[in-house]
């Protein structure tokens, strides 16, 4: 299967291939929902996150964090509660905390978008022979990423899952490069060409 070949997998998962991922995000409130739909992903499929976005949406106040972040038991309780939601507190407690530290970035940096992309000096990153199918499941990037956002008090968000965020998000495009929207990120968006850099678990991806 070529890389970009799991969009097409579902409906769901073609709309989100085709017009949200790997299209470069500057609004906080969908970096949020972003992340954290990596953090519910933990341990789970794409497919079924995938699947919960409505749930996940209407029981977090649409990923606003200022509203997040002010959630108490009462809530926990009531996300726990509600039909089709993962049942996980720990991760429930993750995005309450981690929306509180987005609002401490968001004070520090003037925005959590500002943050995260002065880490690619606000462009997009093409990787060599990513475009190829070689994709790894972590880099140097996320690394250093993953462990800033740790020392900042975020949590259930280690390299793996900030890659998986950097390639939804744009800061990468793992687009593969017979996919139609590689070209349209190439020519919309300011991009630069890097060599690959602190690689795990890369494998060609057929």
């Amino acid at each position: 299967m070529a890389y970009c070949e799991w969009g097409n997998t579902s409906a769901q998962n073609m709309r989100y291939h085709d017009k949200e991922w790997g299209v470069p995000l500057h609004d906080d409130i969908k970096q949020f929902e972003f992340l954290m739909m990596e953090v519910m992903q933990c341990g789970l499929s794409w497919d079924l996150i995938i699947k919960k976005r409505e749930i996940f949406r209407s029981c977090f106040d649409n990923f606003d964090f200022n509203k997040i972040a002010a959630y108490d038991k009462t809530d926990v309780m009531r996300i726990m509660d509600s039909d089709g939601m993962i049942k996980s507190p720990r991760k429930i407690a993750a995005i309450i905390n981690n929306a509180k530290c987005v609002q401490k970035i968001c004070a520090e940096f003037g925005s959590f978008s500002a943050y995260l992309w002065k880490y690619s000096n606000g462009k997009t990153i093409i990787y060599n022979k990513h475009s190829e199918g070689y994709i790894p499941v972590s880099n140097s990037l996320s690394e250093k990423i993953s462990k800033d956002l740790k020392q900042r008090g975020f949590k259930f968000l280690g390299a793996v899952t900030v890659y998986s965020h950097l390639q939804a998000c744009g800061i990468i495009n793992d687009h593969g490069s017979e996919c139609p929207r590689y070209k349209y990120i190439i020519e919309h968006y300011p991009c630069v060409h890097l060599e690959s850099c602190g690689e795990k678990g890369v494998q060609k991806l057929e």
